[in-house]
This record gives C-alpha cells, structure tokens and sequence, in this order.
C-alpha cells in the first residue's frame, strides 16, 4: 500500500513537473519568437551594414558616425523604454549631429585597392608593420601585466584593449570587403591565403573586444565607459586608417580642421549625452529656477531697505520723545553718535 502511494505521488509530481515544463516551453517558445529572434535580425542586419560602409567607405569616415548609433539608441531609449532625455541629452544629440555633419562635408578621400594584392603590399609597407608590431606589443602587456593589476581599479586599462585591437580589426574588415568584392567579379578568393589570414585575425580580435569591453561594463559605469571608449577606438582606428591607406596625404588645410572640429564637437556631444543622463534638467525646470532667484532678490533688498527704514524711523522718533522730556541736546547727540556708529558696524 504504501509503495503504491509513493507510485502515485511519483506519478503526480511527474505530471506536475510535466505541466510546468509545458508552461515554461510556452514561455520560452514566445520569448524567442517576439524578441530574440527580432534581436538577432536587427544585430545581424546592423553589424553587416557596418561591415560595407567599411568595405565600401574611408574609416575615416566611418568610424566617428559611429556616434550617431549611440544617438539612436538614446532617442529610441526615451520612446520605447520611457527614459527621459534630459536638456543635457538634447543638446548632446545636437552637437553629435552637427559634428558627423561637419566630418561628412570634410572627408577624406580613400586610396583606391581593387585587389587583395595591393591590400598585401599595404599591410608590409614599414610604417603599417611598426604600427602593427607596436598594437600586439601594448595589448599583450596590457591583457597579461597591467589587467590583473589595475583592471578593477582604472576604467583605462581594458577600454585601451579594446580600441587598439579595434584598430586591427578595422583593416581586417577593409581586406574582407575586398576579397568579397573580388568573389563577387568572379576571381578565386578561397586560395588566397590572405583573405583567411584576415577572416582569423577579425574573429580574434572582434573576440578580444567583446571580451574586455563587457568587463569593463561590468565594473565601471556605462556613462563613462560609452564615451571614453569611443574616443579612444575613433582616435586608435583614424591613426590606423592614416598609417595604411594614407588618407589624409591629399587633404587640405581646410578639411583637416574641418575633420578635426567635427571629431571633437562629436566627442563634446557624446559627453553630454551620457556624463549628465541621470540629472533632471529641462526647459521648465530652468525656467522655475530663474523664476526663483528673481523672487529671492527683490525680496532680499525689500527687507533690507525696510529695516533700515525702521531703523531710522525709531531714531527720529526718540530724538522727538527726549526733546519733549526736556534732555539736554548733548546727551542726545552723544546716543545719535553711538546709533550711528552701531549702523556704521
């Protein structure tokens, strides 16, 4: 009797755990369906039209609108998640806008590589391969000896990480989009050992990156993380794109102050954007303030004129009331003196 109520509460803890793993099946089924999967899409879709501005585009270029995603993100944030955009954040916005304004008016023209060739002659030339050689050098130290050391106490160690292997990563994307341009004419990329040379060192390094860019949100705050990083990535990716495909060689005075301007009112925005986002400042709430501080100080001066007006008035009124009492004018001006003293203090 007993063994078969054990079967029975078996069976029915069974059919429980059953009943409860068709919910959450359900739950699962229903979460992957109406947001991992549009998740995924919007990911996928967005990280393969970065990849052909890249391909297509001057990083110069490229790489600092990459701001206006961060813009995006904060205006779609205050629709859909009910964050609220403060004044800080607006002008914020502006600025970025006017600054990837400005760096399109001014960019650079690119140096034309059609071939996978040409691409291996760049990446040997001496400047790129110190470059290069001095990127791995400054990482390994800082991934094996400055990381464990101050990589929980400085924000800078694994966002500098991330940037200089960013710049790497950002010529294995150029070589990539040229090898897919060259498939798409009909050559045979698939023996050319470059092109998987560059498919390795973009898995490695874009791995690096994610690495050490989530641990550095981990510890330290993302409004200071989003910011710091994307002038240290823009600035690590512009001197790379400078070194290999020398863009700036046949750019004018005009363009490089442009380019320059338009970078930094970029950065001054992304820094409004994000260092003031959990301050409440609006429009109304400034214009309550300025309405306060002109109360405060006609209210200030009506009581300081009006106890000095007092003041004078008891004066004048004792003068008169020891006049009547017959006091000496000596004596009175003796207390005037010493009144007027007290208000001199």
């Amino acid at each position: 009797m007993t063994e078969c109520r054990h079967l029975s509460g078996l069976m029915k803890q069974q059919c429980h755990e059953s009943h409860v793993w068709k919910e959450l099946k359900a739950s699962l089924s229903h979460l992957v369906v109406n947001l991992i999967c549009p998740y995924l899409f919007t990911v996928g879709a967005g990280e393969a039209a970065n990849f052909a501005a890249y391909a297509f585009a001057p990083a110069t270029l490229v790489t600092p609108l990459g701001a206006l995603s961060v813009l995006v993100s904060a205006v779609l944030s205050s629709y859909f998640l009910t964050e609220r955009l403060n004044l800080h954040g607006k002008l914020g916005c502006l600025l970025s806008i006017l600054g990837s304004t400005t760096m399109v008016i001014h960019a650079p023209q690119e140096e034309e590589i059609s071939s996978l060739e040409e691409m291996a002659m760049k990446l040997v030339d001496p400047g790129f391969f110190i470059f290069a050689t001095l990127v791995v050098i400054v990482a390994l130290i800082f991934i094996f000896v400055v990381g464990p050391r101050h990589g929980q106490t400085n924000i800078l160690v694994y966002i500098t990480i991330c940037s200089v292997i960013g710049a790497l990563s950002v010529s294995c994307v150029k070589g990539l989009g040229i090898a897919i341009k060259e498939a798409i004419a009909g050559k045979s990329v698939v023996r050319n050992p470059l092109a998987w040379i560059l498919l390795l060192g973009l898995v490695g390094c874009v791995s690096t990156q994610i690495n050490y860019l989530n641990k550095a949100l981990d510890i330290f705050n993302t409004s200071l993380v989003t910011p710091i990083y994307y002038v240290f990535f823009t600035t690590s990716v512009l001197t790379c794109s400078a070194i290999l495909f020398k863009e700036w060689e046949h750019m004018g005075a005009d363009d490089v102050i442009g380019t320059l301007s338009g970078f930094l009112t970029i950065i001054v925005g992304i820094f409004l954007l994000h260092a003031f986002k959990d301050i409440s400042v609006s429009l109304a709430t400034l214009a309550v303030s300025m309405r306060k501080e002109e109360r405060a100080f006609p209210a200030a001066n009506g009581m300081a004129s009006h106890s000095t007006y007092e003041l004078l008035h008891d004066e004048s009124t004792e003068d008169m009331e020891d006049r009547e009492m017959g006091l000496p004018c000596d004596s009175v001006s003796r207390r005037n003196g010493a009144m007027n003293s007290s208000l001199d203090h």
